[in-house]
């Protein structure tokens, strides 16, 4: 349930900013159908930055209310404080979740000792598999190889989410943590080439607008179809770029609009995508064969 076409799922919101849990069960439903095998839920991409606890937790417990067990659902639980993370991953862990995605403390700079506690404290308190997240582009701290093969060795630390682009890791860590530890993209435009290296899936914000057509690609990435694959991520390259024109998960949300699958809504600091960017977003969608929108809460096609 931590390998394959997993998609970080933005979280839908009304104009003022509320959760629309109606928009996110019909994004659930879209998913389902289309092929994705596991859904993040309060990542990055689903501004969990912009949730109090309380807002967290309720969405956790709805969008497991939601899944009812067609799909799992992997909760994003990190922040830069090791109390709150904790008090958090131990609130989420008793919900039928597959497992914790957790990023890397940002802002404050741990040492990569002081990311071995970090994490070392919340595997010994939670009984769900736990997912590290590195993604030092946001985080100003990289969660170095050698640091993931210390904590691989704890019995529920399970795999990482690696946004670093830095293909060469991928080898470092099978060789480092074994082959039970899972190894995924968090970088779509690189996932192709992680997969054929030996990652074992993408969690991916692409994915969001065309969750077949990432499927295939993961499967044919993983079973080694180096062709297959390029041909299916090619049409995708430039929503892999574009989908970060601006912040995450701005352009994404913007694209998800114009399907016609959510409402504008989006929290403050971030806003909704600016005018200039929308041609190369829309180009990049139209390339990848999503066609026009037909109304919320319908695909707008593949």
């Amino acid at each position: 349930m931590l390998t394959g076409s997993m998609v970080a799922l933005v979280t839908p919101m009304t104009a003022s900013g509320a959760v629309d849990y109606g928009e996110l069960r019909s994004l659930f439903d879209w998913h389902v159908a289309e092929g994705t095998e596991a859904l993040v839920i309060a990542g990055t991409t689903g501004e969990s930055a912009t949730l109090t606890h309380d807002e967290h937790l309720e969405l956790l417990e709805r969008a497991t209310d939601i899944a009812a067990g067609r799909i799992p659902i992997i909760a994003g639980t990190g922040s830069n404080s090791t109390r709150q993370t904790l008090e958090l991953s131990t609130e989420a862990s008793h919900l039928p979740i597959a497992g914790l995605l957790i990023v890397t403390p940002y802002y404050n700079k741990p040492t990569q000792d002081g990311l071995v506690r970090h994490y070392t404290v919340i595997a010994d308190a939670v009984d769900k598999p736990i997912l590290l997240y590195n993604v030092p582009g946001r985080t100003a701290v990289d969660l170095k190889p050698a640091t993931v093969i210390r904590l691989a060795k704890h019995e529920r630390i399970a795999g990482i989410k690696d946004a670093t682009a830095d293909l060469a890791r991928v080898s470092v860590l099978r060789q480092g943590c074994g082959d039970g530890f899972v190894l995924l993209s968090g970088d779509d435009a690189t996932s192709r080439e992680f997969m054929l290296a030996g990652g074992d899936g993408v969690i991916s914000v692409t994915g969001n607008v065309v969750p077949a057509a990432m499927r295939a690609l993961c499967d044919a990435a993983r079973a080694g179809r180096k062709g297959d694959a390029a041909a299916i991520d090619e049409p995708l390259a430039d929503l892999h770029r574009d989908l970060f024109i601006e912040s995450n998960p701005i352009p994404v949300k913007w694209a998800l609009r114009e399907m016609g699958l959510i409402g504008a809504g989006i929290r403050l600091p971030l806003t909704e995508l600016a005018e200039q960017y929308r041609p190369a977003v829309r180009a990049a969608m139209v390339k990848a064969g999503i066609g026009q929108a037909r109304g919320r809460g319908q695909a707008g096609g593949r």
